[in-house]
């Protein structure tokens, strides 16, 4: 089973960049294709960005493409997420999650939260403008 730790968050201005991390216990990690998803008060669970195992592939919400980039260190069990130009509308807790599914597809299947069985507890993104 694989445990995941998100940490990284924290009050940043608009413009301002953030590096988060999710660290995950087991050595399975690094056959686990994983994303990033995020929560703003009154609203869904929302994709943000995902990797396939051997981070070959990668896949953005539209509104943070061109912003973030997500990568993984799989011999540190580590996964990254480097925010950049943060907007107020960024605001919100972010989690890490990983999925055992062996096979995801492609960007239809990552966005979708049902694929991850794994989740982090989540980690606070402030934006002030």
């Amino acid at each position: 089973q694989v445990q995941l730790v998100e940490s990284g968050g924290g009050l940043v201005q608009a413009g301002g960049s953030l590096r988060l991390s999710c660290v995950a216990s087991g050595r399975a990690f690094s056959g686990y294709p994983m994303g990033w998803f995020r929560q703003a008060p009154g609203k869904e669970r929302e994709f943000v960005a995902a990797i396939s195992w051997s981070g070959v592939s990668t896949y953005y919400a539209d509104y943070v493409k061109g912003r973030f980039t997500i990568a993984r260190d799989n011999a540190k069990n580590t996964g990254y997420l480097q925010m950049n130009s943060l907007k107020p509308e960024d605001t919100g807790v972010y989690i890490c999650a990983a999925t055992s599914f062996d096979r995801p597809i492609g960007y239809s299947d990552y966005i979708e939260a049902r694929l991850y069985d794994h989740w982090g507890q989540g980690t606070q993104v402030t934006v002030s403008s």
